[in-house]
């Protein structure tokens, strides 16, 4: 197949659409299920390459949930504890595939923003990811292949719309790229940089001990940037990304942005939010919502004839002094900016989020402002001299 027809572009009056390889090539893609639209494209072919290159990077299996051609989450298929389990709403499947666990965590990051997902895996869809994505509302996954059993679990997710699609893992584009806007193509070398350990050679903060793991994390969150809409900032931790800043105007609201979604992923792993009681037949999505407004200072949930309706005891109030408590345990998380960090306000905001790792491109004018703050708080700071802008 050399092209496909599209019901219409990104919305409906943007007609006709279609996509296709400009060299005449055969599409990379065959649908198994649905009819992907436009933006679902777009969200499967970014997602598609962010998880190719984790599992180059890491050697484990990768999963990213993506909307609006920008990642929610992105993680690599470690083991979650019971915590990580309980909060991805996992706690119930018994013991999960690598790649299972890498769509819990890269779901679970930011459950309000993954709601209606598009799902890419770096490896063979298994049915005990399957089983996750079954359960969850989603328009769709691409994977290059699936177990039969998998295959036919996802068929049936939708009324049996679901958006599969296989990618051939081999193919390879051609190393221009072209994109039109308002009639006028721009044409560019595509960003094939391969991010890996060597990126961080460069410490340039007088505390240099840079464990593998927080490598690891960085790795993550590079190359998360990599395919995120710009400006970005993206915190990890423990083989995942935890909070996500995409396409703010101002890198510090990247950093408040995806440092309140950080602390968000933090909370929900207090006691005080584990236990919870939910009514009997809430569903997952409105569970996230209760939490999120219990978290936050949105306290509808509590008010008198709404919280029967969620939990079968009323909460306490999560006060202010205890959630800065629980967040001040936070520690040893990365952080990875897709460009240099103009000012030292966005040091002083991660730190709020346990940052004790940080990646940047390097190259501001106030570098040496940037680079003491870090040292005042005994980050490690690397210095990539990499931009990655995503546009």
């Amino acid at each position: 197949m050399k092209e496909l027809e599209l019901k219409y572009g990104c919305n409906p009056n943007q007609k006709p659409s279609k996509i296709f390889v400009n060299d005449g090539r055969e599409l990379p893609i065959t649908v198994l299920n649905g009819k992907p639209g436009y933006i679902n494209f777009m969200d499967a072919f970014n997602g598609w390459q962010l998880v190719k290159e984790l599992k180059e990077a890491t050697g484990l299996p990768a999963a990213t949930s993506f909307k609006h051609v920008s990642p929610a989450g992105a993680a690599v298929g470690l083991p979650l504890d019971d915590v990580l389990a309980k909060i991805y709403w996992v706690d119930d499947l018994g013991e999960l595939s690598p790649l299972a666990c890498a769509y819990a965590r890269a779901r679970g990051a930011d459950r309000m923003s993954s709601f209606g997902d598009f799902i890419s895996l770096s490896d063979i869809c298994d049915v005990s990811t399957a089983k996750i994505i079954k359960r969850e509302v989603s328009d769709g996954v691409i994977a290059p292949g699936y177990e039969p059993e998998a295959l036919e679990i996802l068929k049936a997710k939708k009324g049996g719309n679901y958006n599969v699609i296989q990618i051939d893992p081999d193919y390879k584009p051609e190393p221009i790229e072209h994109k039109d806007v308002f009639g006028i193509t721009f044409e560019q070398g595509r960003n094939e940089f391969k991010i890996n350990n060597e990126l961080l050679s460069e410490i340039v903060t007088k505390n240099k001990e840079l464990p593998d793991l927080a490598k690891i994390d960085l790795i993550i969150s590079l190359i998360t940037l990599k395919y995120t809409q710009s400006n970005s900032v993206c915190f990890a931790k423990g083989g995942q990304a935890i909070g996500i800043g995409a396409g703010q105007q101002s890198r510090v609201h990247c950093t408040r942005l995806a440092g309140s979604k950080a602390d968000n992923w933090m909370l929900r792993q207090c006691p005080k939010v584990l236990e919870l009681q939910f009514v009997d037949g809430l569903g997952r999505a409105d569970r996230d919502n209760a939490i999120d407004n219990y978290i936050g200072d949105e306290l509808d949930c509590l008010a008198e004839g709404n919280w029967q309706k969620i939990f079968k005891v009323k909460p306490e109030i999560f006060t202010k002094e205890e959630k800065r408590a629980w967040l001040d345990q936070m520690t040893d998380v990365a952080l990875g900016s897709d460009a240099f960090f103009p000012f030292s306000d966005n040091i002083e905001r991660a730190k709020k989020s346990g940052v004790k790792y940080i990646a940047e491109p390097g190259g501001s004018v106030r570098d040496d402002l940037v680079i003491e703050c870090a040292d005042k708080y005994g980050m490690v700071m690397c210095f990539t001299k990499m931009r990655l802008f995503h546009h």
